[in-house]
């Protein structure tokens, strides 16, 4: 007879085993955001709000289970409150005003909005913002470190950077060719504003800077975690990195117009674009690839991870 008593004997699952299956997790995500990737090459494939979804919510869950282990579920929360308020709140100002990205609006491509804003749009703002912080970290060496000083300044401004190429790489794709948003008055970027970088730069910066003050006395233990649970947040970047180059398969000499009626060649802005992500994107990667290499392997294989 089954033993349902206090006595009975449960068989807990091995720490290994849920491990194993957390990064199954992270490698599925990771699947469906190349999967992402390959549709926005191929517009045609599939409708284009679902290709923004898988582009926008792999990443968000990403970075909410993969920060929950580094930071905590208040700490990831604490990130993802401050880069909704503060990402919403500017680009509301910017529908409004033109300030500090330039004059521009949102189509319907992205789906549902609020404020004029859409909903996905702030969602994409959370996964690339929480990987684009890692490898900034990973860069610096100071993955290991709490944040104190100077430190509390210069991760942000650098973590703006790696995080504003991402934009750099792909606001004309997403502007001029799929439509997503509108530059009014167009831009020498392939009809993007120079001042549209400027802005989130600054607008990235707030939202690192406030983070990182939320971090500054909270002790963290980031020596504890495994190299896999480094590499997989590559991994995931290193997807991102690749993807962009996906949209130069498709090439036509189409030229596209921006909304000042200028022609593009689409090929020299897939081109561009792919040109720009190996000098920025691919730098980042391939630096935090090399610091995560030459980092000291601590024998704490006891994290939950």
């Amino acid at each position: 007879m089954e033993d349902t008593g206090a006595n009975s004997i449960r068989i807990p699952v091995p720490a290994a085993t849920e491990r194993n299956l957390t990064y199954l997790f992270f490698y599925t995500l990771i699947a469906f955001y190349a999967v992402s990737r390959v549709l926005q090459a191929f517009p045609q494939r599939a409708p284009l709000l679902a290709t923004v979804v898988l582009h926008v919510l792999p990443p968000l869950l990403f970075a909410l289970l993969h920060g929950r282990v580094l930071w905590g579920w208040r700490g990831i929360l604490v990130f993802f409150t401050i880069c909704s308020a503060v990402s919403g709140a500017v680009e509301k100002i910017g529908i409004t005003t033109g300030f500090p990205f330039g004059r521009y609006f949102f189509t319907d491509a992205m789906g549902p909005k609020i404020s004029g804003v859409p909903v996905f749009l702030g969602l994409a703002y959370l996964g690339m913002a929480y990987l684009s912080w890692f490898v900034a970290s990973l860069i610096l060496g100071w993955e290991h470190r709490n944040l104190t000083g100077w430190r509390v300044v210069a991760l942000p401004a650098f973590a703006a950077f790696v995080m504003t190429s991402w934009d750099f790489c792909l606001d004309p794709v997403w502007s001029t060719i799929v439509r997503a948003w509108i530059w009014t008055d167009g831009g020498a970027y392939f009809g993007v504003p120079i001042s549209n970088f400027v802005g989130w730069y600054v607008n990235v910066f707030a939202i690192y800077l406030l983070f990182a003050l939320y971090l500054r006395r909270r002790a963290t233990k980031p020596e504890a975690m495994p190299t896999r649970f480094w590499r997989i947040a590559l991994v995931f970047y290193g997807v991102s990195v690749v993807g962009n180059f996906f949209n130069v398969i498709p090439h036509t000499t189409d030229n596209v117009a921006d909304a000042t009626g200028k022609l593009w060649p689409l090929g020299e802005i897939t081109g561009a674009c792919a040109l720009a992500t190996v000098f920025t994107m691919g730098a980042f990667l391939l630096l935090a690839c090399i610091r995560l290499a030459d980092r000291p392997h601590p024998g704490a294989t006891q994290s939950s991870l």
